[in-house]
């Protein structure tokens, strides 16, 4: 079902369905599993109904085009490894595992030791480190490292299949008994309370604070939890394919569709189109019912036929041809993943989609990225034709940093990936490819990206990644002169691609804000903002620099010493309050009329940084839909006629289907905007809103510090001229290959002092010095707040609204 932070249920049920234990083996069975008699899967994308978005251009794919983004992330900490030497065996024992395979004959369980992925400084022969970096995301997938050697498993080539619970044949009869224990309980028949809805049975369910939603009852085996409770029956929602216990009184069967299903859900709600698909397309397989093919390429009309069946009451059958049947041949509670969508709806998943209605399609020309080397120089071809990635004709978009283009799947991988950092500040992944296994890192001291040795070997000159091996320092072709190497380009306007890339979503397009005309200056008023996990008060500390008068100034903030900060630093005139789930309606109500509402929940469980991280729809991800609702609270009645401003923040290396979430429910897509544009430091981030030029170019101001040496204390020596990102780890201080620290006082390394950290975010000296805070704390209450210049540049338009002083 959606996720709903009230929701006791479905708050139990996520918490413990990653302690479900496999029949066979210690490998947690995988989500989407469940049972039915039809022998159709659900899918199970790993997100809940109100987000259904396909899984993670990650998720390894048939053709092996790409991985989780967890591969070889799990170990973090340790030193680089440099030109680890490959031996003969262990060349074998990969090429061997990778042809096995491929061939398909190999298992999870086979564990072979990867190739080990090699890095390359610049002017050094090869040596060995600790540290194996990640392996190629367009070939492998990882295998978490949770504890002993720090080692990476790697599966390559084909999809990996999933862990599953093997579910027996006695499992599907009422007098199944658990293996695990000989209890009395145990042998009394499944769901015998003569309430009807037994296993495998289509049916609408409702739980407390969700509408109707379609499901499937199914076995408590399939869950990897308890027994239902007496009247109560284990439903399997469509669409995202979650357990919930439903109480049978609380169901209805499929056949009620007519009562049961809601055209403004259908219409807002891309989790809800694919649970209405899913559950018509296993009850159209029960009742063997074929639809003619569609010729219309709108996915309204290829839905229509199977609407208008179900409304019309699944004739001619009807009920009796919904029932699950029992076959002696198969098992009837084995259920295979729902491999059928509306690629408009649902993008495709793991496996290639066969849909109801079939459309043909032009065969699409495949080319190797060598073959596109060819096509462009000896033929003549634009470069912008082809994916440079992955060497894909017919592009999706441009690649925003280079000249040529990028399909969907390596799109979908960039937008993750360009922005995330390993330890050491560098790109975790190829600039070109985001991927690579083998890579090498620029010798620029400011610059932190890298290029892999597949990318500088086709796109540049076959002996070019052996060249750059033994140049110190090699410069990469980000810092390099605006030439032509290759095929390989820089694109002369890249600053502005890269933010229009992250701006536009193809797959998304939505209404454009509403524009408020501006207010006249004698009627103006002062503003009224809410502001939502507000950290260290940063929004209000910007609108008074801007000369706002504020007129009330609500914060939701939990931290202790956030809250010190701003009580102290803006001696109590903003108005704190409790916890963002606690608050109401009714304050809403009390406390507004609200003119702006900001706010950025916590990132760590969206971060694709975070191996642990829970998504969207988990931990502290769903923090989001507290923000969510406060907005729709807060936006002006239909009527009310005032201006009224919007603006969510949120990490930029978050997963694309997440991102794609959050732009659906806000009805508008981002901006990216780094803040290394006006201080000294890179800070990479995503904003939604409604604020007038949000997308307008980041321009830095006269009192701006562009450079470290601009945030130092007298006597101190920067050895860089900007910082990598700055989090609540107290490692990101370090810089570069090497990891040194980036001031230099009295001709030893030293950190950064608390006040050049505050210099660096742009707040004013000592701002967070209070309550005897130490050194690591208020780092922790940085790492965590936003950069001060990037939140003047986007609430300076705001002075055409409202009073200032």
């Amino acid at each position: 079902m959606p996720s709903n932070k009230y929701s006791a249920a479905i708050m139990e049920e996520s918490n413990n369905m990653t302690a479900t234990a496999a029949v066979n083996g210690d490998t947690p069975p995988a989500e989407g599993l469940s049972e039915n008699d039809s022998g159709v899967e659900l899918t199970n994308d790993n997100s809940p109904l109100t987000a259904a978005e396909p899984p993670s251009p990650f998720s390894p794919k048939q053709n092996g085009d790409a991985a989780s983004p967890q591969d070889g992330n799990q170990c973090l900490s340790g030193s680089r490894k440099r030109g680890r030497k490959k031996s003969e065996e262990e060349e074998s024992t990969w090429d061997s595992y990778s042809e096995e395979k491929s061939s398909g004959t190999s298992q999870l369980g086979l564990r072979q030791t990867p190739r080990p992925r090699t890095i390359f400084q610049a002017g050094l022969t090869p040596r060995t480190h600790a540290k194996p970096r990640r392996q190629n995301r367009k070939q492998e997938q990882s295998i978490p490292c949770v504890s002993g050697p720090r080692t990476i498993v790697v599966v390559s080539g084909g999809v990996p299949e999933a862990p599953r619970l093997e579910l027996m044949e006695q499992d599907s009869k009422d007098s199944a008994q658990s293996s695990s224990t000989s209890s009395s309980s145990e042998t009394q028949p499944e769901y015998n309370d003569n309430k009807g809805f037994s296993i495998g049975e289509l049916v609408w369910g409702k739980i407390k604070g969700f509408s109707w939603w379609p499901g499937i009852v199914v076995t408590w085996r399939a869950t990897g939890k308890r027994q239902a409770s007496h009247g109560m029956r284990w439903l399997q929602w469509f669409g995202d394919g979650k357990f919930s216990e439903v109480s049978a009184d609380k169901l209805d069967s499929i056949t009620a569709f007519p009562k049961f299903f809601s055209q403004a859900s259908y219409t807002k709600l891309a989790s809800y189109r694919r649970a209405i698909f899913q559950a018509l397309e296993m009850a159209s397989i029960r009742a063997e019912k074929k639809f003619p093919p569609c010729e219309s390429d709108n996915p309204d009309d290829q839905v229509k036929p199977m609407l208008d069946w179900a409304n019309g009451g699944f004739l001619p059958k009807g009920e009796e041809g919904l029932k699950p049947t029992h076959n002696a041949e198969s098992n009837p509670l084995d259920l295979q993943v729902l491999d059928v969508s509306l690629p408009e709806y649902f993008p495709s998943a793991k496996r290639p989609k066969v849909g109801i209605c079939k459309n043909k399609a032009a065969p699409e020309e495949s080319y190797s990225r060598e073959q596109m080397v060819n096509e462009v120089l000896k033929n003549k071809r634009s470069i912008e034709e082809f994916c440079i990635s992955c060497g894909k004709m017919r592009a999706a978009t441009f690649h925003p940093l280079f000249e040529g283009g990028l399909c969907q799947t390596c799109k979908d991988v960039y937008l993750e990936m360009s922005y995330m950092y390993d330890d050491d500040g560098y790109q975790s992944y190829c600039t070109v490819c985001c991927g690579g296994r083998e890579v090498l890192l620029c010798g620029n001291a400011n610059c932190c990206r890298c290029f892999c040795v597949d990318c500088l070997d086709i796109l540049v000159d076959p002996g070019a990644s052996n060249n750059a091996r033994y140049l110190d320092p090699w410069r990469c072709y980000m810092c390099q002169p605006l030439l032509q190497y290759g095929v390989l380009k820089r694109r002369h306007d890249w600053s502005l691609k890269l933010q229009e890339f992250f701006a536009n979503d193809n797959g998304q397009e939505f209404e454009k804000p509403k524009i408020y005309p501006a207010v006249p200056a004698e009627q103006r008023r002062p503003i009224r903002v809410l502001s939502l996990f507000d950290g260290i008060a940063t929004g209000y500390l910007v609108l008074r620099d801007l000369g706002f008068k504020v007129d009330q100034y609500v914060a939701s903030e939990v931290c202790e010493d956030s809250i010190s900060v701003g009580v102290v630093r803006h001696e109590g005139r903003i108005q704190y309050v409790h916890d963002v789930r606690d608050i109401t309606r009714k304050n809403i109500q009390e406390w507004g009329p609200f003119d702006l509402v900001i706010g950025g929940s916590p990132c760590n469980d969206l971060s694709i940084v975070n191996p642990a991280r829970k998504g969207l729809y988990e931990g502290t991800g769903r923090l989001f839909f507290e923000f969510y609702r406060l907005l729709s609270e807060a936006k002006p009645k239909e009527g009310e006629d005032r201006p009224f401003f919007w603006m969510f923040e949120n990490v930029v290396a978050m997963g694309v289907n997440d991102k794609r979430d959050i732009s659906r429910y806000l009805e508008c897509n981002p901006v990216m905007i780094d803040a290394i544009e006006v201080s000294a430091a890179h800070r990479a981030r995503y904003f939604w809103g409604n604020l007038p030029g949000m997308n307008r170019p980041l321009c830095a101001s006269g009192m701006d510090k562009l450079e470290l040496q601009d945030c130092l204390e007298h006597g101190r020596v920067a050895k860089f001229g900007k910082v990598r990102t700055i989090t609540t780890r107290s490692n990101s201080i370090k810089q570069g290959k090497d990891q040194h620290f980036p001031v230099l006082m009295n001709g030893k390394e030293d950190i950064l002092w608390c006040t050049e950290l505050e210099r660096i975010f742009g707040f004013p000296v000592h701002y967070t010095d209070v309550s005897n805070m130490g050194r690591g704390a208020r780092q922790k209450l940085l790492g965590r707040s936003w950069s001060v210049p990037v939140i003047r540049h986007l609430f300076a338009p705001l002075k055409d609204y409202y009073a200032c002083e």
